[in-house]
């Protein structure tokens, strides 16, 4: 068992062990694989994510994308299709979000919305990792970063957030109805900031260009063209959106699948046009409308980002936080991967399309984040236990994907 390389991309030392240390590890693996195995596609005439500069040419933001790919040979065994994992968990930020952040700063440098010359404010409202990224181009780029960040996600992506030097405010759950939705106060703080720009990663389709130019290319190359299905969750849609449009334009034939955790409403987008999920009831509601341990994922409305997605997502699945923490635990068991909320949850989207597929097929994902920032909540037995789940993978051999649901 273990994470198989893909092409010239040897990960053997992708072991729980090496990334535990979080973002720091993170930076130093995707350094070294960026000088050793990445290559560049040809530039598109936009700020290219998957090139090895920056917009400045120089800094860490050129270490951003051309990212590893691992074979999940576990899933691979047990699903009989050939299961491709892209490790965005090892841009130097700690996750995919680094491509996102790169792009809406580079636009807004050349916009000048954002001074590149002086020091401005990046805002945002996000859930942890986009702020996390932002906050580390932010110090690149001689910049100022404020995040507003919901007070129900984990507390080490704010503890990383200060010690990158941004000014963290944490508020209460709402609805993005809410005029007090961390969203809606982030932008009214740049709007009354000067030389401040929000960031807007759920409506700036910078967003959806740092996939479509980055990500999806690469993916392209990497598997030379041979893969049958991507799958993905989404919360803003970018990469869903980005990658799936691409992949979609150079092959029709390629399924593009959403996973969805619950209380997200874009399941029955997919599926039914609806945008809506039960969760949605008044009476069930708990803090806010995305009732999951899952976080960066899920959403009950629809962006400028998702909407990009909707001419080529073909299927959708709904995914448990009990199979999300599950597959967590089974990764790390089997294949020494070591990775956080979101991208457990796609690799419980990638069992189910295995299944629809039937074997002998190639399915493509992505590890978009890493378990360090869910230590205090996907891997922590306490706060498992108070939100009524008792998951068995992480106590046992488990050598068969029984806790999937067909």
């Amino acid at each position: 068992m273990g994470a198989e390389s893909v092409m010239w991309t040897p990960v053997d030392f992708l072991s729980w062990r090496g990334m535990i240390i979080g973002s720091a590890s993170a930076a130093v693996i995707g350094f070294a694989c960026h000088k050793i195995w990445c290559k560049s596609p040809e530039d598109k005439g936009v700020i290219n994510c998957s090139t090895r500069q920056s917009s400045d040419g120089i800094g860490i933001a050129a270490l951003i994308g051309n990212t590893p790919m691992v074979e999940i040979r576990s899933l691979s065994r047990l699903t009989g299709c050939r299961i491709l994992a892209k490790c965005e968990m090892l841009n130097p930020g700690g996750s995919t979000k680094d491509r996102v952040a790169k792009q809406i700063i580079h636009e807004a440098h050349t916009s000048e919305i954002l001074k590149s010359d002086k020091c401005g404010t990046i805002v945002e409202g996000t859930a942890g990792s986009t702020g996390i990224s932002l906050a580390l181009l932010a110090r690149a780029y001689g910049h100022k970063c404020k995040i507003f960040m919901p007070d129900d996600m984990a507390q080490e992506k704010s503890d990383v957030l200060k010690l990158l030097g941004a000014d963290v405010v944490r508020l209460p759950a709402v609805s993005i109805v809410n005029n007090k939705h961390f969203c809606k106060v982030a932008e009214a703080y740049a709007r009354d900031t000067p030389n401040a720009v929000f960031a807007n990663q759920f409506e700036n389709l910078a967003n959806f260009r740092a996939h479509y130019y980055g990500t999806g290319p690469e993916i392209w190359q990497q598997t030379n063209g041979k893969l049958d299905a991507f799958v993905m969750a989404a919360g803003t849609g970018g990469t869903i959106a980005g990658v799936g449009s691409y992949l979609h334009e150079r092959n029709p034939n390629i399924k593009v699948v959403l996973v969805d955790p619950p209380g997200s409403a874009l399941y029955n987008k997919i599926e039914a046009g609806v945008l809506y999920a039960s969760e949605q009831s008044e009476r069930r509601l708990r803090r806010n409308r995305y009732d999951t341990i899952t976080e960066g994922i899920g959403i009950d409305r629809l962006t400028a980002n998702f909407a990009k997605a909707l001419p080529v997502v073909s299927k959708a699945f709904r995914g448990s936080d009990l199979e999300a923490v599950e597959m967590a635990n089974f990764l790390l068991r089997n294949d020494g991967l070591f990775v956080g909320s979101s991208s457990a949850m796609n690799c419980v989207g990638v069992v189910r399309t295995a299944r629809m597929l039937g074997p002998g097929h190639t399915i493509v994902t992505i590890l978009c984040d890493g378990g360090a920032r869910s230590m205090s909540k996907m891997y922590n037995p306490a706060f498992l236990k108070s939100r009524g789940l008792f998951p068995t993978a992480h106590t046992r051999d488990v050598d068969d994907l029984g806790f999937v649901a067909e």
